[in-house]
């Protein structure tokens, strides 16, 4: 067992509630979109959140849900991955890319709680950083090394990151989508702040 997370295959319903979420899972093999499926479904039913839509995407943006923000990910992850094959050359495989984009916020739901209206971190949070619980439930899952190392290092507070093509899309859709939750929330976006 992950710390937190513990694999669950779900119920049918909550099978479909995920199919029915994630964006671009039909761009993905079938044994891979059911591998995507199944660590949503964990996380969720893993987490403190009923639903889905219940589930924050960060303290900074509160009100922001997490589902809208991997959409939101996913779809520009594709757009520039489009780009990166017409301007570089670099031609991401879409197994690898989507998993990646899909599932790079997996722990999140174990990263945040509500408590009195207010979003806050959970105690997973204070004890792993975030990438790390969500790498470690792919990597008993079976995901490929590229998968797993990249969910583990992207977070910009990480000290090293992926060098790999599928890293560099990941990071600039994240804080293209991140910055976006900020400015909807009448918060500080990212490429605005000093660190």
């Amino acid at each position: 067992m992950v710390t937190g997370i513990t694999r669950n295959e779900g119920s049918a319903a909550q099978r479909a509630a995920v199919r029915g979420w994630l964006a671009g899972l039909d761009r993905l093999s079938p044994a891979m979109a059911e591998m995507v499926v199944t660590a949503w479904v964990s996380a969720w039913t893993s987490s403190p959140f009923a639903s889905l839509e219940d589930m924050p995407y960060s303290t900074l943006a509160p009100e922001h849900r997490l589902m809208d923000h991997v959409n939101h990910v996913t779809r520009t992850g594709w757009d520039l991955a489009a780009r990166a094959e017409a301007d570089w050359g670099v031609a991401p495989e879409p197994d690898i890319l989507g998993a990646i984009l899909m599932l790079h916020d997996v722990d999140k739901p174990l990263m945040y709680v509500r408590e009195d209206g207010a979003v806050r971190g959970s105690p997973l949070s204070r004890e792993l950083p975030h990438g790390v619980p969500g790498a470690m439930l792919l990597r008993e899952m079976g995901f490929p090394h590229l998968v797993v190392h990249t969910v583990a290092t992207h977070a910009h507070n990480q000290p090293f990151h992926g060098t790999n093509p599928e890293a560099w899309i990941l990071h600039y859709a994240d804080f293209f989508a991140t910055d976006r939750a900020l400015l909807l929330a009448g918060t500080q976006p990212f490429y605005q702040r000093r660190h």
